[in-house]
């Protein structure tokens, strides 16, 4: 885990390292029936069949692994307050059994907030790839966090 981060210890153009996660067929599946149930999510042959190339995660089950990853190695040794939401999320190529994610983050700007004094806006971009290297998601969003006197 990183060390604790307040808003004011956040610099456009900075990379934070996310860490990797292994993806697992019994995930896949799990995560499928509950989720989303296509059959390119829960049966192999059915997405050897589809564009997808594969027994694929469902791109929802990318962003819950990228939220696992954002938890693990940032927010949870932050002084996070949640998000406004997320602005943008592109899927670019299937997440197959079998693949190690890697995922970052790269600060896009930071912001004080003026009718919340105590929390700054964090904006940023994350990326997630393969073992090839290849994009597979990238998520864009502002994330609320305390400032320092606050935190104190």
């Amino acid at each position: 885990m990183t060390a604790f981060r307040t808003f004011e210890d956040f610099r456009e153009g900075e990379e934070i390292d996310l860490g990797k996660k292994r993806v697992t067929a019994d995930e896949i599946i799990a995560f499928a029936e509950e989720f989303d149930p296509q059959p390119f999510h829960l049966d192999e042959a059915a997405g050897k069949a589809s564009v997808l190339g594969g027994l694929s995660a469902s791109g929802w089950h990318t962003i819950a692994m990228l939220m696992r990853l954002l938890c693990d190695n940032l927010l949870l040794a932050s002084t996070c307050m949640g998000s406004p939401g997320v602005d943008k999320v592109a899927w670019k190529r299937p997440v197959l059994a079998g693949d190690e994610l890697h995922a970052t983050a790269k600060v896009l700007g930071t912001r004080e907030l003026k009718s919340k004094p105590d929390l700054g806006v964090v904006r940023f971009l994350f990326t997630v790839t393969n073992q090839r290297g290849e994009t597979v998601m990238t998520q864009e969003n502002a994330i609320l966090f305390a400032r320092k006197e606050a935190a104190a």
